[in-house]
């Protein structure tokens, strides 16, 4: 078995936030390898997300931004299971981090579920019809692939939790805002989800 240095321990937990006991196992599973580590603490947050969907957010707080110039403005609502997890400074800082973002990316709908389903049929038609034109003669297989994957851009494009998270105090974070919740809910255990939010734009 590898042996895990505290100081590796302690540099992936800055990096993921993730507790320490959890970063101790990734890192001994993979073998000290931090970039799989960083991979299995992620799927671990996703299982824990999952298990905790179902549970009750009676609590939580709302965030809001404006840009300095006043032009640009967002209010977000984040749910959670107790009003002590409200006051989480992680909580806190992922709020923070979500406005920050929605303000960046000015984003049309939360998720997946919240894009208007004839938007998503218009979208698919348009991409079904560029991709027989530039992809012709190639196995259909390939040519659905390459439709999923256009399709996948064009929700990371208009969906607040496929965007990238901003960190307020790592800017070379490149996890989504939907993986940065996974974690926070496998950190905290509790259900913590985006219920809503507003982007405005002065004028707009």
């Amino acid at each position: 078995m590898t042996k895990i240095d505290a100081k590796l321990v302690m540099k992936l937990r800055e990096s993921t936030g993730a507790p320490m006991m959890d970063c101790k196992q990734a890192l001994t599973e993979n073998g000290g390898d931090m970039e799989k580590s960083v991979d299995w603490l992620r799927k671990k947050g996703k299982a824990s997300a999952e298990k905790a969907a179902d549970r009750d957010v009676k609590e939580g707080k709302l965030f809001s931004y404006v840009h300095h110039n006043g032009k640009v403005a967002v209010l977000l609502e984040i749910v959670c299971e107790t009003d002590f997890v409200a006051l989480n400074q992680d909580f806190n800082m992922f709020g923070k981090g979500c406005c920050l973002a929605a303000a960046a990316y000015a984003p049309t709908f939360l998720n997946r579920e919240a894009v208007d389903a004839a938007a998503v049929e218009r979208e698919r038609a348009v991409v079904l019809e560029q991709t027989m034109q530039t992809m012709k003669g190639k196995p259909q297989q390939v040519i659905d692939k390459a439709i999923e994957g256009r399709m996948d851009k064009f929700f990371q494009s208009k969906c607040l939790v496929e965007m990238g998270y901003v960190n307020p105090v790592d800017q070379t974070d490149t996890r989504t805002i939907e993986q940065v919740r996974q974690q926070l809910v496998g950190k905290i255990g509790e259900n913590i989800q985006i219920r809503r939010f507003h982007y405005m734009v002065l004028g707009g």
